[in-house]
């Protein structure tokens, strides 16, 4: 497993495991990590996700609601909210990384650990949300471009 999925499943783990607790302090962390120790190379992203996720979480929780039909975000499993948090912070905060990486790995790690739906579900959603920032011109044109054309 790459340095960054492992980094990805391990902050859906403890932002999991805060929600569960509704309890989103450094000291839930350490304990978190104390228990769940990211490895030394995903440690930076781990951190950089989980921080960046509950500093921002109204913000991404506001983009997800808008774009999902009829679900408010408390009504989402614990699992696709916390994987489409990482994602969505991924999108408006990390420009190294391409809008579509983003999204396969959100789909990927909610298959993984959430229920048989949670893949299509995150998909529709992440999409939605990916479309209308790059109709807004937030997400840089050029990343995204840059991949498709990898592709």
């Amino acid at each position: 497993m790459g340095t960054r999925r492992q980094a990805r499943e391990l902050a859906m783990q403890a932002l999991f495991y805060m929600d569960i607790r509704k309890d989103a302090s450094e000291e839930t962390l350490e304990y978190f990590c104390g228990c769940f120790c990211p490895s030394k190379k995903s440690r930076p992203f781990f951190r950089k996700l989980v921080n960046g996720v509950l500093g921002t979480k109204e913000q991404i929780d506001a983009l997800v609601e808008r774009h999902s039909q009829n679900w408010n975000i408390s009504r989402m499993s614990c699992v696709d909210r916390n994987v489409m948090r990482i994602a969505v912070y991924e999108m408006l905060y990390c420009d190294d990384i391409p809008p579509k990486v983003s999204i396969n790995e959100a789909v990927d790690i909610g298959k993984k650990f959430g229920t048989q739906e949670s893949g299509a579900f995150i998909n529709g959603i992440m999409d939605s949300i990916r479309e209308a920032l790059l109709e807004e011109g937030t997400l840089q044109k050029m990343n995204v471009a840059r991949y498709d054309a990898v592709e």
